[in-house]
């Protein structure tokens, strides 16, 4: 199976019902792969050639879902661009990429006209707008005109999405993602989570993000779904819409659950029975707000996580099955095993790099044959997370590599304290890095977030940590900040802070 032939099949067995929601526009599968066929035979028109790459940016619509489908229909790559990125960032991605064709909105428009000079390979830009011009074309007159369906062959290792990297590490690189990649993802993501034709979805994650993809939109749409489809995230929206639209199952990033347990601690009329599930990922996720979601309000989360180069599904916990703190055990066809610094596989319960083989590994990176060679050795990828697997399979994401703090020899992971500091109750956001010290080498620092009203002091917080961790870890310092940096899928930007603190890594 291809990832279009993903969609033709849910559109065959439901044509009628609702596949997307969006701005009071109910959009059913008949309708929803026809219009696919309709943009997939526009490019085709236009001189798309089989696995070229095509741009898409824009932000969370129906249109993203009608051009992601196309692009690939049509035997291309999809290449999502994050719709905040500034002039130059974009530029790097399209030119990395050496896109064809861009599919965006009308309000990029200006901004791809300033670098449309340098950016050599792109020949046309389809427009969800009202310019158009000679190079570039109405991307609405494509979806409206009517085309037979399109049949391109599509072999299992061509690439269906080049999705690149947050760059937190460096330059971002493109993921090459293949339809057996996403395929295989899908399946053992919708058999893990128990997901059916029955469930109505919320996507508010942003549909360009690996997490977003596979969750919000390619699983709801295997099982044959139904999405409700948001421009942004804003908390009392959000539960607005599960209440009126009966959603049961909503995916989304730690920051927002946090905000959504701000707005529902306060008086409110909204109805969340309909929520069977949520699923959170993208960040490290307190198990103390998990906690509360399920005492108070009876909501079961669901922790899973996995690098953009594994689909990026790699565990995740089952419903009834969870260890609360994990990020559960391997999707079923996927094996993880935990290595020291030679190599060597470590026994259950000791702490090392975490790597995974399966068929949800990329086939690598775009261009990058020494970065790819760096992280794939023998069918297995080397995710630089620093972690452990227990007894039963689970695995614990403790820290990324990069991210490990050396205090006189002993290492010390800032996720654990981290963890200490959100059990402050004063304590809304924290984050930890290491910063250079002459007799220990590195201590941590802290950047702290208060609650609004709270008041505390960096020695009464450090106090705190000393209570339930062993000294070397606690943080020799705390800075209050009023925000933390993050990137776009809400995990705090580390590689920002060390440049705010001119921490060289």
């Amino acid at each position: 199976m291809s990832v279009s032939e993903l969609l033709r099949n849910t559109a065959r067995l439901f044509p009628d019902k609702t596949a997307i929601y969006f701005n009071d526009f109910l959009i059913t599968y008949r309708s929803l792969d026809q219009g696919v066929d309709n943009l997939a035979r526009g490019l085709l028109n236009l001189g798309l050639k089989r696995q070229e790459m095509v741009g898409l940016l824009m932000g969370n619509c129906s249109d993203f879902v009608y051009s992601y489908f196309a692009i690939i229909r049509a035997g291309g790559v999809v290449v999502p661009v994050n719709p905040l990125y500034k002039d130059e960032e974009v530029k790097y991605l399209l030119n990395q990429a050496e896109v064809v064709f861009l599919i965006t909105g009308q309000s990029f428009l200006p901004a791809i006209k300033r670098i449309w000079h340098d950016i050599p390979t792109l020949q046309r830009v389809l427009v969800n707008g009202v310019e158009t011009g000679e190079r570039i074309v109405s991307y609405r007159d494509l979806l409206d005109m009517t085309a037979e369906p399109v049949e391109v062959a599509i072999e299992p290792d061509d690439i269906a999405a080049c999705l690149f990297t947050s760059g937190t590490t460096g330059k971002p690189k493109g993921a090459l993602l293949s339809h057996s990649n996403l395929i295989f993802d899908v399946q053992a993501s919708t058999e893990r989570i128990q997901m059916d034709s029955r469930d109505q979805h919320l996507c508010v994650l942003p549909l360009f993000h690996s997490f977003s993809l596979m969750a919000a939109l390619l699983c709801p749409l295997y099982t044959g779904g139904s999405i409700v489809v948001l421009p942004q995230f804003h908390p009392n929206l959000v539960l607005q819409e599960i209440t009126s639209q009966r959603v049961t199952v909503f995916c989304g990033i730690p920051t927002m659950f946090a905000s959504l347990l701000s707005v529902l601690e306060k008086p409110n009329d909204y109805d969340l029975q309909s929520l069977r599930l949520c699923i959170v990922g993208g960040a490290p996720t307190p198990v103390d707000l998990m906690q509360v979601f399920e005492e108070k309000y009876k909501i079961i989360i669901l922790e899973g996580d996995g690098p953009t180069e594994t689909s990026p599904v790699a565990y995740v916990n089952h419903p009834k099955l969870r260890k609360l703190g994990s990020v559960g055990p391997p999707l079923n066809g996927v094996r993880v095993k935990i290595i020291d610094d030679a190599d060597r596989e470590l026994p259950a319960g000791e702490i090392g790099e975490i790597c995974i083989k399966g068929p949800n590994v990329m086939q690598g990176y775009l261009r990058r044959p020494e970065a790819t060679a760096e992280a794939i050795k023998d069918g297995w990828f080397y995710t630089g997370d620093m972690g452990k697997v227990d007894e039963d399979g689970y695995v614990y994401i403790l820290d990324r590599k990069k991210d490990m703090i050396i205090v006189g020899g002993f290492n010390v992971y800032p996720r654990e304290i981290e963890d200490c500091l959100l059990r402050h109750p004063g304590v809304a956001e924290a984050a930890v890095i290491g910063i250079p010290e002459e007799l220990r080498g590195e201590v941590p620092l802290a950047l702290v977030v208060l609650k609004a009203g709270a008041t505390t002091t960096a020695e009464e917080l450090i106090l705190y940590c000393r209570r339930v961790l062993a000294n070397f870890k606690c943080p020799r310092q705390v800075i209050f900040v009023d925000s933390l940096p993050k990137t776009a899928t809400g995990k705090v930007d580390k590689k920002q802070l060390r440049k705010q603190y001119n921490i060289v890594r």
